[in-house]
């Protein structure tokens, strides 16, 4: 079984996201945590939070063994690209130069390493 959390809107863009999400796709999640915790990039915080809750969405579900949970596995990740706000910079000589302030949307699954083999065969 596969829990999921989403993060939507955050403040921060889909190509840094997709950096640190690249860095915990696939790994159990203790371990994840712990790579997120050690992260200096700014959007480790929201990835780690994410994770959080996916785990305890999966924790929440029913038919679920909880002991199972130390085997727990980030199965899928991934950051979509959210609204762009648009803003004006005055420059020289009356021209104004656009600032895209770009925005991400943020999905983890997580789930045991006993049922990802069911469902990729």
């Amino acid at each position: 079984m596969t829990a999921k959390a989403i993060s939507r809107n955050l403040r921060i863009s889909p190509r840094k996201m997709r950096l640190v999400a690249d860095l915990v796709r696939g790994l159990n999640v203790n371990d994840a945590l712990v790579q997120l915790q050690l992260s200096p990039k700014r959007s480790a915080t929201p990835v780690f939070k994410a994770v959080k809750s996916a785990v305890a969405n999966w924790k929440q579900a029913d038919g679920v063994d909880h002991s199972q949970a130390d085997e727990l596995v980030i199965t899928r990740i991934w950051v979509d690209e959210g609204p762009t706000q648009r803003r004006y910079l005055p420059r020289a000589q009356g021209r104004a130069t656009l600032l895209r302030k770009r925005s991400s949307h943020l999905t983890v699954e997580v789930g045991s390493l006993t049922n990802n083999s069911d469902t990729e065969e």
